[in-house]
C-alpha cells in the first residue's frame, strides 16, 4: 500500500484521478489540495465519490506532501516546477499530468508557455509519461511529465510506422478532434453550451502548445526530424479525442500494415489494433483507459490513413497517470485501470 497526494483536486482531472484512485487496492488517496475550495469536503463538491472519501481539500503544504510515496500534479502549467524540486530532494516521486517537464529544450519549452522555467535541471532528469514507448526508464523514475491528451493519441498512431521507416517522415499531418473537456473546468465563454454546443471548429491552426511535444516523440520514433502539421479542433461532446493521421508511404509496394500495427502492440494492455477496415469510435473509449486504433490505405494508394481515440481525461491524463504510478511501483499495470468503457 502507497500513500498518495494529489496537488490540484478540483479540475477534471483531479476528479478524474480521485475517481480511478477509489478503486485502486494498493492506493490510499492522504492530500488533496486546493487553495481555493480550502476546507470543504471532496465528497461535497463531487457527489459521485460520496462513499470513498473522507478528506477535505486543503492548501498545498509541502511537508504534509513530503510524507507522501508519490505526489500527482493535476495543475494547470507552472505550478508543479514551483513545488517539484524541493519534493525530489526529500525522496517523493512526481507524476506530473501537466507540461512543466514534457518538452527537453528548455527555450521551446519557454517560447510556447510564455513562462521562464525556474528548474532546468529536473527537465533533464524527468521521463516522458508514455508507457508504450517509455516502460522501463518510467520504472526507475522519481520524476515523470505524463503525455498530453493530443501527444498520446497522435504518437501511439503514428509509431508503427515511423519506427519501421515506413512514410515520408517530412509529410505528416495529424488533423484531431477534441471533447470541450478538454478545456479544463474553469469559466471560459468558449465552453458554455450555446457557444461548443452544435458547432464544431479548429483552433490553434498557426501553432498549438502541444505542438513542440508531439514533434519531440515522433522525432524519437523516427530517428530523425520529422515535419508535421497538426490541427486541433472543439468539437460538441464532452469526454474524447479522435486523430485522424495522414502519412506517405516510401515504397508503394504494400508492407503489411494491419499485420505490422497488431505485432507492434501485440503486448501493450491499452492499446486495441480494431480489425482491418474498422472506425473506431470515440464513445467506445469514454471512461476507459484504451487507445483504440485502426489502419487504413484508401484506394491502396500511397496515402496511409490512422485512426486513433481516446478518452482525453483518461489515457489523455489520468488513467494514463495512474498507468505510470503502477509501473513505478510494481504493480500490475493495469491495477485500478480494467475499467470498460461506457456506451451509450
Amino acid at each position: 500500500m502507497i500513500s498518495v497526494g494529489i496537488v490540484g483536486g478540483t479540475g477534471y482531472t483531479g476528479v478524474e484521478l480521485l475517481r480511478i484512485l477509489a478503486n485502486h487496492p494498493q492506493v490510499k488517496v492522504e492530500v488533496i489540495t486546493s487553495r481555493s475550495e480550502e476546507g470543504i469536503r471532496v465528497a461535497d463538491m463531487f457527489p459521485n465519490l460520496r462513499g470513498h472519501y473522507d478528506l477535505a481539500f486543503t492548501v498545498p503544504d509541502i511537508d504534509r506532501l513530503a510524507k507522501c510515496d508519490v505526489v500527482f500534479f493535476a495543475t494547470p502549467h507552472g505550478v508543479a516546477m514551483s513545488m517539484a524540486p524541493e519534493l525530489v530532494a526529500r525522496g517523493v516521486r512526481i507524476i506530473d499530468l501537466g507540461a512543466d517537464f514534457r518538452i527537453k529544450d528548455v527555450p521551446l519549452w519557454e517560447k510556447w508557455y510564455k513562462l521562464e522555467h525556474t528548474c532546468p535541471d529536473l527537465v533533464e532528469k524527468a521521463v516522458y509519461g508514455l508507457p508504450e514507448v517509455n516502460r522501463s526508464e518510467i520504472a526507475d523514475a522519481q520524476l515523470v511529465a505524463c503525455a498530453g491528451c493530443y501527444p498520446t493519441a497522435t504518437q501511439l498512431g503514428y509509431l508503427p510506422l515511423l519506427e519501421k521507416g515506413l512514410v515520408d517522415h517530412r509529410r505528416l499531418i495529424a488533423d484531431c478532434k477534441s471533447g470541450v473537456s478538454g478545456a479544463g473546468r474553469g469559466a471560459n465563454v468558449g465552453s458554455l453550451l450555446c457557444e461548443s454546443s452544435e458547432s464544431m471548429k479548429a483552433y490553434g491552426v498557426p501553432g498549438h502548445r502541444h505542438l513542440p511535444e508531439i514533434r519531440q516523440g515522433l522525432t524519437r520514433a523516427a530517428g530523425r526530424e520529422v515535419g508535421l502539421t497538426f490541427v486541433p479542433h472543439l468539437t460538441p461532446m464532452i469526454r474524447g479525442i479522435h486523430a485522424t493521421l495522414y502519412s506517405v508511404l516510401k515504397d508503394p509496394v504494400d508492407p503489411g500494415l494491419q499485420q505490422m500495427f497488431e505485432e507492434r502492440f501485440a503486448n501493450e494492455p491499452f492499446v486495441d489494433v480494431m480489425p482491418a477496415g474498422s472506425h473506431p469510435e470515440t464513445r467506445s473509449v469514454k471512461g476507459s483507459n484504451v487507445c483504440r486504433i485502426s489502419v487504413h490505405r484508401p484506394q491502396q494508394d500511397d496515402t496511409v490513413v490512422v485512426l486513433s481515440v481516446i478518452d482525453n481525461l483518461v489515457k489523455g491524463a489520468s488513467g494514463q497517470a495512474v498507468q505510470v504510478m503502477n509501473i513505478m511501483f510494481g504493480f500490475a499495470e493495469d491495477e485500478g485501470l480494467k475499467i470498460v468503457g461506457l456506451m451509450p
